[in-house]
């Protein structure tokens, strides 16, 4: 028994649900901490941190049903999220080299631990196999570390991933038929079933909750509601999964790539996703299976030893040869071979469902009146030993790949290490603008710290209105709090100034803005607003890339883009800047870009393309003869992005002076975007110390363009 200051006292193992909860959330706190500075995953000490206090360690907690509802939670939600970060383009892509991986990481295995079922154990053959589809399945324990070192989207990710669904779910297929076969029930009517209910789930899953999720999303824009959904999504796919037949982790893992082209990875649902389960969800479950690590057994009974160390080396053996495989099969590094074994090395899951579904399974009894058990309790203590091992192997060497996988893409060249600095301007005039001004700027913005978020509030010196600066900081207070759902930070402006437009101007030059970012709310027309009659007055006098929007819905929930490029933009030295930020909507939503472009502009795109792939079709551009050839037919959910020019550039032509006001005819029903490039010519260049620096040398137009693009799209 424990006193606590002679007020509260608690007996071994602790069952006050305050006290469990503080020393949970003590070991998340401070076991990372501690463990860093010996350069032992965070991941791998929480693990530690379970077998310490389990009941198998210091016996501080139990393993009740409390710590198994939390850790399977964590469960479903590493698979939930791996699904969630998966590009469908680059898996339907990788399609072919995730089956041959999975083949890979499941037949090894299955051949490998069959035999060491037959031969080493001596067991039935019913036994050995399901022996060996532990050994097969694996769970994504180090997919945290990978998602954290910013890799998640890196190819062999995707493959590793997709490689994963193949091998658990064939793995779970196996024992399922395996305990029907121990208890009769394998028949005609069995594979119906199990066909039948694989296929309902399918639909369900992949086909109609993606719809019902857009149509939920777009209907409730409350942040909260949002999150609960789609928690109660995983949960509902888990469950489904389980009436198919299939363990809950197949219905997460699906549930996450089903809504995977609905959340965009830069909204504040996906910013809330990403920080609840890294919070709560998976460090509760790291820990329960910690709770499961019994270190007794090394020293208690010498057969448990033995299987332990067969089970640990042929598992860890068969993951390492499927890993060397792909790597061999596809050309991989070896800092991407070392992620792929990290990733598909660690077995908990599947494997611990597996062993307590086969020690659970009684075939008869033997001469004493012992159960004769599918697996035996030697193997389900050899289990949670290899589970420990496998795991920290798994943490550290995908830790390891990862890191090493940074450093050889970060030195491809010195230059690439210099960034470009981002810096965008919101004139923000009321709350209900600021959400999606901000929305779009970040989806603009690269993926960096560099990028700085600036939020202006102007008030004439005159004004007489009460509290009129008042109300201007409480607007910039929420557009604060609406960027930081976003992990972002809002600079706050506030400026009083006589002229709306030389303050904005003002603003620009004295911060080196380097995007504009000019809001429309959806009621007003171009003519009713202060936007509709300074705009060319502005544009005259900014040196920045500047977005007029007008949102007709949120930002996140458009499903295609369509970006009309005027012919020869590509001859403009704004060109490379404001490209950028269209690939950078593609890379943050994930959604598709369809440009209308001519020939020259296509060729042009298709070789930044090679190296900085996006999702992307092209169209021809249509003629600037008849504005109304511009009126290109939406389908719903699409956005509009406009590029248009100014005077004198090599692009311009004079019917997009026409655009401003035909677009408000043309797109009443949809969101637009009007992009005017940065008027840069080459003073401007020598005046701007971070475009001098960056472009130090070259001197003619066209090879300020061809350096800029170097600069901000690698490989070309």
């Amino acid at each position: 028994m424990i006193s606590l200051l002679g007020m509260l006292e608690f007996d071994l193992p602790i069952t006050h649900q305050g006290m469990k909860f503080f020393l949970i959330l003590l070991i998340i706190l401070l076991a990372p901490m501690v463990l860093n500075r010996l350069r032992i995953p965070p991941l791998l000490g929480l693990i530690i941190a379970g077998a310490v206090i389990g009941p198998k360690g210091l016996e501080l907690m139990e393993r009740d049903s409390g710590i198994l509802l939390s850790g399977t939670a964590g469960l479903l939600y590493i698979m939930f999220l791996a699904g969630l970060e998966i590009d469908l383009d680059e898996f339907r892509k990788n399609s072919r080299k995730s089956f041959i991986f999975g083949m890979y990481t499941f037949w090894i295995p299955m051949i490998l631990g069959t035999g060491a079922g037959l031969f080493l154990f001596e067991f039935s053959m019913s036994s050995s196999i399901l022996l060996a589809s532990m050994f097969a399945s694996h769970t994504l324990i180090a997919y945290p570390i990978i998602s954290k070192l910013g890799v998640a989207k890196n190819r062999v990710v995707t493959v590793t991933v997709g490689g994963t669904l193949i091998t658990d779910t064939l793995a779970l297929l196996i024992l399922a038929v395996i305990v029907g076969m121990a208890q009769g029930e394998v028949n005609l009517a069995f594979w119906v079933k199990m066909a039948v209910s694989l296929v309902v789930f399918a639909v369900l899953v992949l086909i109609l909750l993606p719809k019902f999720g857009d149509w939920f999303l777009k209907k409730n824009e409350d942040k909260v509601t949002q999150y609960i959904f789609v928690l109660a999504l995983v949960f509902l796919g888990a469950l489904l999964a389980e009436l198919a037949g299939m363990e809950g982790i197949i219905g997460a893992f699906l549930v996450g790539l089903a809504l995977s082209p609905i959340i965009p990875r830069t909204s504040p649902l996906m910013n809330r996703i990403e920080f609840v389960g890294n919070a709560i969800f998976i460090p509760f479950f790291l820990i329960s299976v910690g709770m499961l690590v019994d270190f007794r057994v090394f020293i208690s009974d010498r057969e448990t030893i033995f299987v332990a160390t067969v089970m640990t080396i042929v598992a860890t053996t068969a993951k390492y040869l499927a890993a060397l495989a792909a790597q061999k099969s596809f050309g991989y590094s070896i800092a991407e071979r070392r992620i792929i074994f990290g990733l598909s090395n660690a077995q908990a899951a599947a494997t611990l469902a597996a062993v307590l579904v086969g020690y659970n399974t009684v075939l008869g009894t033997n001469e004493l009146g012992e159960p004769i058990r599918l697996l035996s309790e030697s193997v389900l203590n050899g289990t949670i030993v290899m589970i420990l091992v496998t795991c920290t192997i798994a943490t550290l060497e995908a830790q390891k790949g990862a890191q090493k996988l940074i450093l050889s893409e970060a030195g491809l060249s010195e230059s690439s290490t210099k960034e470009w600095p981002e810096k965008f301007l919101i004139p923000i005039r009321n709350e209900e603008t600021a959400e999606e001004l901000l929305s779009l700027s970040v989806f603009l913005k690269s993926s960096r710290k560099e990028s700085s978020l600036y939020g202006l509030s102007i008030l004439h010196p005159e004004n007489q209105e009460q509290d009129a600066e008042v109300k201007a900081q409480k607007t910039l207070n929420k557009a604060s709090i609406i960027a930081s759902a976003t992990d972002n930070f809002l600079i706050e402006l506030l400026r009083y100034d006589s002229d709306v437009v030389h303050g904005i101007a003002s603003v620009v030059h004295e911060n080196k803005i380097t995007d504009l970012i000019l809001g429309l709310h959806i009621q007003q027309n171009l003519n009713d607003s202060f936007l509709g009659k300074m705009t060319n007055s502005l544009l005259e006098k900014v040196n920045a890339t500047t977005y007029i929007y007008k949102p007709h819905q949120p930002f996140s929930s458009h499903k295609r883009h369509l970006v009309l490029i005027p012919p020869r933009a590509e001859e403009e030295l704004g060109f490379p800047f404001w490209l950028k930020k269209i690939w950078n909507i593609a890379k943050n939503s994930g959604r598709r870009m369809i440009f209308y472009v001519n020939e020259d502009t296509k060729a042009f795109l298709l070789k930044i393309l090679e190296n900085n792939p996006i999702r992307a079709d092209f169209r021809p551009f249509p003629s600037w003869d008849d504005p109304g050839n511009l009126n290109i037919l939406l389908k719903p959910d699409d956005n509009l992005i406009m590029v248009l020019s100014r005077r004198g550039n090599p692009s311009y032509h004079p019917n997009m002076d026409l655009v401003p006001e035909l677009v408000q005819t043309w797109l009443k029903d949809h969101s637009f975007v009007l992009v005017f490039p940065n008027p840069l010519d080459a003073r401007t260049i020598q005046s701007h110390d971070f475009l001098h620096s960056n472009l130090a040398g070259p001197r003619s137009r066209f090879e300020l363009i061809r350096a800029g693009i170097s600069r901000l799209f690698p490989g070309k």
